[in-house]
């Protein structure tokens, strides 16, 4: 068994078969095209079991926003095992690997979506906020004003549609994954793709579309897998281009954006949903926690958090179960340590323990979550592995009332 960086020349067959064997690609030139691209966006690493690649791991640069700080993120792309070697523990290692050499050269956060709840606890991972998917009938959209003609998008325009996500309107916990290959490869998973949007920007550059894709032309389902825009006009102008497919297609599925209560667009939503369950054109809205985050580097995400209010200062046990999968030459070796914590409008942190203070045990899969306000430490301190005194829980609480964290990129 052996972890090393993937090699096309070496390596490309075996994982086009491990993509397929799980589903990823289906045979032929698009799902190569596909798996190429997403190679390509980043980092790839493969474990040989006999001579052959049997593993791949994908991480790629991206940045998150903390309130109005932009953090360096590893972005944990892929993770895929061959049929003929499941179950060794083989996916965690190399998956820890990969996280630790990004770490290394300077990610303060990772993340990643999940098959499952709980498999990627033991790299150190939390759960990040719900995402909540909007079934609804295009009919139903409600806005004010009406939408210009729109231009067609194509695969051609993948890169100009990187740009358009890269300057869109952000919140708290929104990413970016940098390179434009990350948008480009993705659009070519799409099936039956529609694109629309407009060129508003400087120089006539895109501004604002969504990029879609539909097993039914006719009538849908419609995905719509991103939107990008930069004001509350241009999100209000992609919402009446959306209904303006209801002529034909009876259903669209979108992510809620950031900040936005989309019921509030709706006409008569329980009414649409009574009526159309357990039809294929359902409507209502789903929830989910699909991706999960966790720290890299503790004093580099402190370094970047500026709360409002009075400083909270404790003492802080944090365990991180990523060195149990890491071979002893990694540098590397998670967050674990015993802390002095300051949060406040200046935050930081020190090794040791003041006796003067009350202390706080946590996971890094706990301590992340509410660093990034995806639930308050009371509440933690009920579900996950997280506990201190009741009144410095009661502290954080109220101090890391944060906006509801939105990573607004699907990976």
């Amino acid at each position: 068994m052996q972890f090393r960086p993937y090699d096309a020349k070496r390596d490309r067959e075996a994982v086009l078969r491990i993509w397929r064997e799980v589903g990823w690609i289906e045979a032929g030139e698009k799902g190569a095209m596909a798996m190429d691209g997403r190679i390509g966006v980043g980092a790839a690493m493969v474990c040989e079991v006999e001579g052959a690649a049997e593993s791949l791991v994908l991480t790629a640069p991206a940045v998150i926003r903390y309130l109005d700080e932009e953090l360096p993120m590893c972005a944990v792309t892929g993770v895929a095992t061959s049929r003929v070697a499941r179950r060794r523990g083989i996916a965690s290692r190399l998956a820890a690997l990969a996280l630790a050499q990004d770490a290394a050269e300077g990610s303060l956060v990772a993340g990643l979506g999940v098959f499952e709840q709980g498999y990627y606890d033991r790299l150190g991972f939390g759960s990040a906020s719900y995402t909540h998917w909007v079934k609804l009938d295009p009919a139903q959209i409600r806005v004010t004003g009406g939408h210009r003609p729109p231009v067609r998008l194509t695969l051609d325009d993948g890169e100009r549609m990187h740009a358009s996500r890269l300057t869109r309107r952000r919140g708290h916990g929104a990413m970016n994954i940098l390179p434009a290959a990350s948008t480009c490869s993705e659009m070519h998973f799409a099936k039956n793709p529609i694109g629309l949007g407009y060129c508003d920007g400087p120089d006539g550059s895109l501004s604002h579309h969504f990029w879609g894709s539909t097993n039914n032309v006719e009538h849908g389902p419609y995905r719509i897998w991103w939107m990008a825009y930069h004001s509350r006009e241009e999100f209000l102008e992609l919402m009446a281009l959306i209904g303006s497919l209801e002529d034909q297609v009876h259903l669209v599925i979108l992510c809620e954006p950031p900040g936005i209560q989309m019921q509030d667009l709706l006409d008569k939503p329980f009414a649409r949903q009574t009526i159309s369950e357990r039809s294929e054109y359902e409507s209502g809205i789903d929830a989910a926690a699909p991706y999960q985050l966790r720290i890299c580097d503790l004093a580099g995400c402190l370094e970047h958090t500026h709360l409002r209010g009075d400083p909270v200062r404790f003492n802080l046990c944090l365990s991180d179960p990523i060195e149990a999968l890491l071979d002893d030459d990694v540098p590397w070796r998670g967050v674990a340590g015993e802390y002095v914590v300051t949060l406040g409008p200046d935050s930081g942190v020190k090794f040791g323990q003041d006796s003067s203070l009350p202390t706080m045990s946590a996971s890094v899969n706990a301590f992340t979550r509410l660093w990034l306000g995806v639930r308050p430490a009371t509440g933690l301190s009920y579900t996950d592995q997280l506990n201190g005194p009741g009144e410095l829980l009661s502290q954080l609480d109220t101090l890391l009332c944060l906006p509801t964290p939105n990573l607004d990129w699907s990976f």
